[in-house]
């Protein structure tokens, strides 16, 4: 059974910061960080493919947040540097096999979700 569960999320003021993980049950070629805000739409903050490797990240975080994975493809961290209270969201780790096409930033390119983890920044 496929399975993503996300770990790391808190509370921290303004300028902190914050390291999450995403552990698999599988490995994957494509796996990324999204959030959530309420009331707004779940948006790409990171991704990775394995095969590359490559890396992508959006406007709002470049310069501030590094996606990695372990060797064995199965964890992906998301090492959050000068958070920002914008940046409080629920985050969701993402993953998909990408055997035909590489998966970015676009939540609909994804199959494998975990439950989520809240990540609050004051300011």
């Amino acid at each position: 059974q496929e399975q993503l569960v996300e770990s790391g999320g808190g509370s921290v003021e303004a300028g902190g910061s914050l390291r999450l993980t995403c552990r698999a049950s599988f490995t994957y070629n494509c796996m990324g960080w999204f959030r959530q805000a309420p009331g707004k739409e779940r948006e790409g903050v990171a991704a990775l493919y394995a095969g590359g490797p490559s890396t992508f990240y959006a406007d709002s975080v470049k310069g501030r947040f590094t996606i990695s994975q372990d060797n064995a493809k199965s964890t992906v961290y998301l090492q959050m540097n000068s958070l920002k209270p914008e940046d409080t969201a629920m985050y969701y780790c993402a993953a998909d096999s990408c055997l035909l096409v590489v998966a970015g930033l676009s939540p609909e390119e994804y199959n494998y979700w975990g439950q989520g983890t809240q990540v609050t920044v004051s300011s």
